[in-house]
């Protein structure tokens, strides 16, 4: 992405784009309020797998997990809400994946939703500021550049089930 913040660490950003048959309106809906529905249900906070994923739709909103026992696993808040264009999310779990309150200590995840022609979309997600979760990032950059691999080939299975693509690193063909 382009307006990647310069204060970003060398090396401590993921980015991942996915092409997807479907309207961008679509596709940013199926990301944001039913993440619960293709998110892997082995990735979740806590001992206790997620009943559901939310998504507060609007800035300062909250992102988490309310798990099987109504529980609430808070993930991280809701930084930009641009339906359908863009949302951005704070990601406060550490390399063990744990909450950690502090937004001094959050990475932030800036997911971009591109309307192409004959209602195609391409997404492109950058987990950037990855530095912020302090020593060990490195190791906890290369754990998020794998698991967003498969996060995201849930999301393209839900969102497009016709689709083959995996999602791969940005620099996709026409990227703006």
């Amino acid at each position: 992405m382009s307006d990647t913040p310069a204060s970003a660490a060398p090396g401590a950003v993921v980015r991942k784009t996915l092409l997807l048959n479907c309207p961008r309106d679509h596709a940013f809906h199926l990301f944001t309020q039913n993440m619960g529905r293709w998110w892997p249900e082995t990735h979740h906070v806590g001992d206790v797998p997620f009943r559901d994923i939310l998504i507060e739709p609007h800035a300062g909103g909250r992102w988490y997990e309310v798990n099987v026992k109504n529980e609430e696993g808070l993930w991280g808040h809701v930084l930009a809400w641009e339906p359908p264009r863009r949302v951005v999310l704070s990601w406060h779990l550490d390399a063990t994946f744990k909450f950690n309150p502090d937004l001094a200590r959050a990475s932030e995840l800036d997911i971009r939703f591109h309307a192409l022609p004959e209602n195609k979309v391409r997404v492109e997600l950058e987990h950037r500021h990855i530095e912020r979760h302090g020593e060990g990032y490195e190791k906890l950059r290369e754990m998020l550049d794998g698991g967003w691999i498969g996060v995201l080939g849930e999301f393209v299975k839900y969102a497009d089930p016709a689709a083959s693509a995996v999602p791969a690193n940005a620099a996709a063909e026409g990227a703006a």
